[in-house]
């Protein structure tokens, strides 16, 4: 294997785990804060559609970026208040918002479908994949933030004893949650693949909520997570060129089956999943109690 190909391969991974990385990062703010928000992929969907369709009316890259991390904040902000005010059940309204997602997303979509734009560079969004899982580290474990953020994630009733707002730093998390699935979304649409389809992200995000417990709740760790499932991805890819007779539908199913694979084998160590997992989470948290 020459050095051309692997440089080749490596590129291919980094480019097509980058939407991985941005949706991992931010549901893993969302879940230190001891929020689980199951509507990852449907916060996506909104982010690509809104940044492609803002895009072929204004003609706007900075544009459709804005539109698409607005509408990741609108969504998000939906499901802060459906579980932070109203107490519903964290699960059921994650699922409900990306079942919201895919219904909307298709329905702004469907009059876009085929168009086509001018795609823009992925290297971009590369190097701030690692800017802001950089960043995201530094806030967890250098900043007095991201300590009582942490705080509010293991108990949210001993951080609000000492004085802390956990429903407005559960909200702010939230939203930097919801702004990142849309900038994964918005980066597939415009500089992974430059169209419009129903569906595109392909259960990337349900791929992305993995990654935060195959990366035991660290930053660092969603990075190595993300390679390894976009090397996954790239591998069937390979074996399809090379003539590797198997159905279609198997190398579809290959990164999801390595997925549920890699899940089991964590779950089964319980003890480092309860030391690793924020206490609180999916806990809600009652004021005055």
């Amino acid at each position: 294997m020459n050095i051309e190909l692997i440089i080749g391969i490596i590129q291919i991974v980094l480019i097509a785990t980058t939407p991985l990385v941005f949706a991992g990062i931010g549901e893993l703010v969302t879940e230190k804060s001891g929020v689980l928000n199951l509507g990852v992929e449907g916060m996506m969907l909104v982010g690509a559609v809104t940044a492609f369709v803002t895009l072929v009316i204004t003609g706007s890259y900075v544009l459709a970026f804005m539109v698409s991390i607005l509408s990741g904040i609108i969504m998000s902000g939906l499901f802060a208040f459906l579980v932070l005010i109203l107490m519903s059940n964290q699960v059921a309204t994650g699922l409900a918002l990306t079942i919201f997602g895919l219904g909307l997303s298709s329905m702004i979509g469907k009059e876009y479908i085929g168009t086509p734009i001018n795609g823009l560079t992925p290297w971009y969004f590369v190097v701030l994949s690692f800017l802001i899982v950089f960043a995201v580290s530094y806030f967890f474990y250098k900043t007095k933030s991201g300590l009582i953020l942490r705080a509010v994630g293991e108990s949210h009733t001993s951080a609000h004893a000492l004085g802390y707002s956990v429903l407005k730093i559960r909200l702010y998390a939230i939203l930097f949650g919801g702004s990142m699935c849309a900038l994964a979304g918005s980066y597939m649409s415009i500089c992974y693949a430059p169209m419009w389809q129903e569906g595109m992200t392909a259960g990337r995000g349900w791929i992305a909520l993995a990654l935060v417990v195959f990366a035991t709740w660290k930053p660092g760790r969603i990075l190595i997570g993300a390679y390894i499932f976009g090397g996954v991805t790239i591998l069937q890819m390979n074996l399809q060129a090379f003539g590797l007779r198997l159905p279609g539908q198997f190398f579809n199913m290959a990164p999801y089956i390595a997925t549920m694979v890699v899940l089991v084998l964590i779950s089964s160590n319980k003890l480092r999943i309860k030391l690793s997992a924020p206490a609180s989470l999916t806990i809600p948290f009652f004021k005055g109690r």
